[in-house]
C-alpha cells in the first residue's frame, strides 16, 4: 500500500500552535475555556493544544475526553467527565483529528445540545471536505482534497514522532 506523506512531526506542531493561537484570538475575551477532545487522537491533539494556549494565555483550560464508538456513535452513549451544570453558559471547543463525513463530530457535539453552551466551535488536524453531516471545523490545521477511497492516518501518540499520510 502506498503511503503518502502529508505532514511531517514539525509541520504537525506548527498547526497545533496556530490552531491554538486561532482558538486564543477568538475566545480573548473568556476567563474560561473548555477543550473537549474526541476518544483517541481528537483527545491527544486537544491536549497538544490545550498545552499551547496554557503558554500563551491566562485562559483557564479544562480538558476533557469524549467516549463514544466513533464506528457506531449511536450504538452506546456518549460521555463526557463533566456535568450538564459545568457545561452551562461556557465555550466549548471541539477537537478531532480528522473531518471526514462529519459523522464523528456531530456525534461528539450531541452532548452539548442538551445544555446552554455560550459557544460550540470545532477544531481540527486535517480536513478532507467531504461532509454528509452539517457540521463545519472552525479551526483547521489541513485542508486536504482527497478521494473517498483515500484514508488519511494520523499518527500523534508520541511527542517528536508525529505523522500523517494519505493511503
Amino acid at each position: 500500500m502506498n503511503k503518502t506523506l502529508i505532514l511531517n512531526s514539525k509541520q504537525i506542531e506548527q498547526k497545533v500552535n496556530r490552531i491554538a493561537y486561532q482558538i486564543y484570538e477568538n475566545n480573548c475575551d473568556e476567563k474560561d475555556l473548555i477543550i473537549a477532545g474526541i476518544v483517541g487522537n481528537g483527545f491527544l491533539l486537544a491536549k497538544r493544544i490545550t498545552d499551547v494556549i496554557q503558554k500563551i494565555s491566562p485562559l483557564k483550560i479544562k480538558l476533557i475526553e469524549i467516549v463514544m464508538d466513533k464506528k457506531n456513535p449511536v450504538s452506546k452513549e456518549i460521555k463526557i467527565a463533566l456535568p450538564n451544570e459545568a457545561l452551562s453558559n461556557k465555550v466549548i471547543v471541539l477537537v478531532d483529528d480528522v473531518l471526514n463525513s462529519g459523522k464523528t463530530l456531530i456525534f461528539g457535539a450531541k452532548p452539548f445540545l442538551s445544555t446552554p453552551v455560550k459557544r460550540l466551535t470545532t477544531a481540527v488536524l486535517v480536513d478532507r471536505g467531504h461532509n454528509r453531516y452539517p457540521i463545519k471545523a472552525d479551526f483547521v490545521g489541513l485542508s486536504l482534497s482527497t478521494t473517498l477511497q483515500e484514508h488519511i492516518t494520523v499518527e500523534i501518540s508520541k511527542k517528536g514522532k508525529e505523522i500523517v499520510y494519505l493511503s
